[in-house]
């Protein structure tokens, strides 16, 4: 039994919930589970060491029980309900005049609660809105703004290499990424390739970015102009994985230098110093 365990929302939200009643669950299982002022109803995401070392000191919310068929009946309902809030949602948003764009609509388990994520560009004053809201569903009403990369995360989707994006699947903050790492990384500034789903710079770039820094610093810079024993040339690549960079002579001769011989070369004008 597990006394630790993480359970997924739906827009990948996640936390470890206290099993004090030693519920048997495995991967995929549902699970009710305390919330805010109310239940909530989730799906196992993951169980064991890794979530003990991940849970920490402070006090968790405990699992309730596993829901009768019965109440997953009534979590998918709530499916339903929130596709129809939406509607309503945007409806409402366009009669305020608000410049917000609805995101997505999360109904606690217990429909207590119904939560609306929302994008804009600056802070809006939501006030009426929700006043609006809560006169028609009579529960709490929470408008929640969210950035562009929580949207992407919220929504899901899959990136350029094939797989779920990085956001819905282990990232668990999003850290600030620019150019730079595509420029130390050896890519073309292009936007279109750069970007991803939520059309800010991919958070893949982040992953290698402390590996090339380290590996470019024991080379010279791509285009730099250099001197061996064979005449002068430039730098036209920096193979990182293989360690070693590519010598392009004015004959057009080509030449493979390991870390080693590299660093015997004669710089004439290194392009890093512009």
């Amino acid at each position: 039994m597990y006394s630790y365990i993480e359970i997924l929302f739906k827009g990948e939200r996640k936390d470890i919930y206290h099993n004090p009643m030693q519920f048997p669950f495995k991967v995929g299982d549902y699970a009710v589970v305390e919330a805010d002022k109310g239940e909530d109803l989730g799906v196992i995401h993951q169980l064991g060491a890794m979530v003990d070392r991940k849970k920490g000191d402070g006090e968790r919310k405990k699992i309730l029980r596993k829901p009768t068929s019965d109440e997953l009946k009534k979590y998918e309902e709530n499916k339903k309900k929130e596709s129809d809030a939406f509607y309503v949602c945007r409806e409402k948003i366009a009669n305020h005049n608000l410049d917000m764009k609805l995101v997505d609509v999360e109904y606690q388990y217990d429909c207590k609660k119904i939560t609306f994520y929302f994008t804009s560009d600056q802070r809006v004053d939501f006030r009426e809105l929700v006043k609006d809201l809560a006169s028609k569903y009579k529960v709490r009403i929470e408008l929640r703004q969210i950035g562009v990369r929580d949207e992407s995360k919220r929504l899901g989707g899959y990136g350029i290499c094939g797989c779920k994006i990085c956001c819905t699947t282990f990232l668990k903050e999003f850290e600030p990424i620019t150019t730079q790492c595509a420029k130390e990384q050896n890519l073309p500034l292009n936007p279109q390739k750069l970007s991803g789903l939520c059309g800010r710079l991919r958070c893949c770039l982040k992953f290698e970015h402390e590996f090339y820094k380290k590996q470019t610093k024991k080379f010279p810079h791509v285009c730099s102009q250099v001197k061996s024993a064979k005449g002068v040339g430039i730098i036209s690549q920096v193979d990182v994985f293989n360690e070693r960079v590519v010598l392009t002579y004015e004959s057009g001769e080509v030449e493979y230098l390991d870390e080693n011989e590299a660093k015997e070369l004669e710089i004439l004008k290194n392009n890093g110093d512009s």
